[in-house]
């Protein structure tokens, strides 16, 4: 555990660690600082546009209901099985659980 030297400060290796921590925090503050500029000037093509925020809608609307596919399975049909699966117990599960002791 780093502990700070008789007159209170961190040592050197501390301070250059926490340094460092700064300088992500400063990163991710930049990154989130362009993604809010970034939605900020969609939303002005939006507000000076409305054809495009129609398109908008329905670009969000086509992946959201992709993910929805994606996330419960409904709408992609199954692959059919083969002869060996068929034969070897296709219903078995893939993966079996083992309990470790």
């Amino acid at each position: 555990m780093t502990t700070t030297t008789t007159d209170g400060t961190l040592p050197p290796a501390a301070q250059a660690r926490a340094r460092e921590g700064v300088e992500h925090l400063q990163a991710a503050a930049r990154e989130l600082i362009e993604a809010a500029r970034a939605a900020l000037d969609v939303a002005e093509e939006c507000v000076n546009d409305p054809e495009s925020a129609a398109s908008l809608a329905g670009t969000l609307a086509t992946v959201g209901d992709l993910a929805q596919r994606v996330a419960t399975g409904v709408g992609f049909a199954k692959p059919p099985a083969s002869a060996s699966e068929a034969a070897s117990g296709a219903d078995e599960p893939r993966v079996q659980h083992i309990t470790v002791t």
